[in-house]
């Protein structure tokens, strides 16, 4: 049961508050306000989508999380059920004959179906993982054409090897750059990737100990301020 998952590309800010000045010597070259006026709107659509795809991924993630913790509690019962069936005194059944190797079948075949379902939610986490780490990398925006002339058009990847898709460092909304809005990003998915290292371990479904839920609800609040949006 064990699955690559990319991890993020720079660290976690650990828990920092935010600074309001951000300057960061890879930034790009100050943008004129002309462009800055056409990148800003397309860089604020772009935060609420790729944050907006944030929550809904930690949502699927705590719906697998919880369908597998209750697989694995499932599995843990049947296999001491069948660990301990022949010691087991099962009182007016005993003088059925092979009522206990029948019970025994039985509980294997219990076992190997929650195995089964096990397998598929942590698929299904591995899969929100991978996508939290996609939007986690996805929170630039990029300006097509000159940065002298540019046009209303943004991509994915630069088209001008000097556009780092932060806007120079500009705020994007009231105080945040794009750096910001990404280191934050990138500290709640490394969260999550540490978890799913964990989760081959059977013991390990019964709590989350690499997220901090108090860090990952203030980490929506601070964005959903920030964007004037409720991110929970």
């Amino acid at each position: 049961m064990q699955t690559l998952i990319p991890s993020p590309s720079s660290p976690s800010p650990g828990g920092k508050e935010p600074k309001f000045q951000n300057p960061n010597p890879t930034s790009s070259p100050s943008p004129s306000p002309a462009s800055i006026r056409l990148w800003r709107p397309s860089a604020q659509r772009n935060l609420r989508n790729q944050w907006s795809k944030l929550l809904s991924h930690r949502q699927r993630w705590a719906s697998a999380s919880s369908d597998g913790r209750s697989h694995a509690t499932s599995i843990v019962n049947a296999h001491l059920s069948h660990r301990y069936m022949p010691d087991m005194d099962v009182g007016v059944l005993s003088g059925m004959s092979d009522i206990k190797q029948r019970a025994q079948e039985k509980l294997a075949r219990r076992q190997e179906h929650y195995q089964v379902k096990l397998l598929s939610s942590y698929k299904d986490m591995v899969g929100v993982v991978a996508q939290m780490v996609n939007a986690s990398r996805s929170m630039r925006c990029f300006l097509k054409g000159s940065m002298n002339s540019p046009i209303v058009q943004f991509g994915s990847q630069p088209e001008d090897g000097n556009d780092t898709g932060d806007g120079g460092g500009v705020p994007v909304f009231s105080f945040l750059s794009i750096l910001y809005f990404e280191s934050l990003a990138q500290e709640l998915a490394q969260m999550f990737v540490q978890e799913l290292t964990l989760k081959v371990y059977l013991t390990a479904w019964l709590v989350e100990v690499n997220i901090n839920i108090y860090r990952v609800d203030q980490i929506f609040t601070m964005i959903g301020e920030e964007m004037n949006v409720n991110l929970s």
